[in-house]
């Protein structure tokens, strides 16, 4: 298992560490609950340093990129980042991915659970003067998340971070240490910085030192992946591997606003235009009427008719209310409409929801 440049704080800090994603990683420190609400209300501190950057150099590296994903890369300017996908022949999901727009190349930060499999695809779709770079294990990536997030960086920084829109970055130092800045994040919070950093244990260790201190009187705390997990599913974010695989395509998973069908040819455009015109199955949020919460696989039903099954499952800590995400078929996946999840033999009452969740 390989451990991140922070493996020692969380010891030190007595997390909880489980294997992920190939990682020894903090599940969580004080508690989930408590790490989830510190970010919603205040400044939360993530360790993703498990994910995976691929850069992309070369005269065709925008070509190369443009027909990889689905979202539209000529609308990336220098210091913007983009949400996209990459999908296979048939429309399937590859990965979802963030797109960099360095300058001189591009960064793709993709899932750590994918990194092998993503760059085997990639490299099988390279033509032309492109060339790939793995520099994950180059790379500390730190997430601080929450409205006193900002607060806290800015007093390691000279980069002007409310001048940093979302979904952009700049360059810069934070307390002393040259890293990318980006106005991004995996919580739903607007106000999000994630570090890029090297992956020096010493490095790594004083930055995270650095923050901690700036944000002491914010009541800073560090975060593990199962309040990760609780934030994304607050606001409807796919979790790979669980809302969205190799089996669905964007158009099903809810992604259609980041598949830009009339760019050109990229890779499951077909199959993708032929979802949107004879829609089946769709991604859907639901709120449980009991208390029992949804899980991974369960079964959703109309009466005696299986229509669907559990992506994602959780009690949502903002709302107190058991939530999750289902693809469920065309004619039950409407907003209201009343559907049973199969909890241990049992039917249990849920009703589909607009998502975000949060924001109901």
């Amino acid at each position: 298992m390989k451990k991140t440049a922070f493996y020692n704080i969380h010891r030190s800090l007595g997390a909880k560490i489980v294997p992920f994603a190939g990682f020894e990683m903090p599940i969580q420190y004080e508690g989930i609950i408590a790490e989830h609400k510190a970010v919603r209300e205040s400044v939360g501190v993530f360790d993703v340093s498990h994910m995976g950057e691929v850069e992309v150099r070369g005269k065709d590296a925008f070509d190369f990129v443009q027909r990889l994903t689905t979202n539209d890369v000529s609308k990336l300017a220098e210091g913007d980042v983009q949400y996209s996908a990459m999908c296979l022949k048939n429309g399937g999901i590859v990965d979802d991915l963030l797109v960099y727009n360095m300058g001189d190349h591009y960064m793709l930060v993709i899932n750590a659970s994918n990194i092998e499999k993503d760059l085997k695809w990639m490299q099988e779709n390279v033509s032309g003067d492109v060339t790939l770079k793995n520099i994950s294990d180059d790379v500390s990536l730190m997430a601080v998340q929450g409205r006193n997030s900002i607060h806290t960086l800015q007093k390691l920084t000279d980069v002007d971070l409310p001048a940093i829109e979302y979904y952009k970055f700049r360059k810069g130092k934070v307390a002393g240490q040259d890293v990318i800045i980006s106005h991004t994040g995996y919580t739903g919070e607007k106000v999000c910085f994630e570090i890029y950093s090297s992956s020096d244990v010493a490095a790594s260790e004083a930055l995270w030192n650095a923050v901690f201190d700036a944000g002491k009187e914010y009541g800073i705390k560090p975060a593990g992946l199962g309040a990760r997990d609780t934030l994304r599913l607050e606001y409807a974010f796919r979790l790979y591997g669980n809302d969205m695989d190799e089996n669905y395509n964007t158009i099903q998973a809810g992604l259609g606003w980041i598949t830009k069908v009339d760019k050109g040819d990229f890779n499951g455009r077909e199959a993708i235009l032929n979802e949107k015109a004879n829609p089946g199955k769709k991604l859907v949020g639901f709120m449980m009427e009991d208390r029992m919460i949804a899980r991974h696989g369960q079964e959703v039903y109309s009466g005696d008719k299986k229509i669907g099954v559990v992506t994602s499952g959780s009690m949502s800590p903002m709302l107190n209310r058991n939530i999750g995400l289902a693809y469920i078929d065309k004619g039950y996946n409407k907003t209201g409409s009343p559907i049973e999840i199969m909890l241990r033999d049992r039917k249990l009452k849920a009703t589909v929801v607009k998502t975000p969740f949060l924001e109901n």
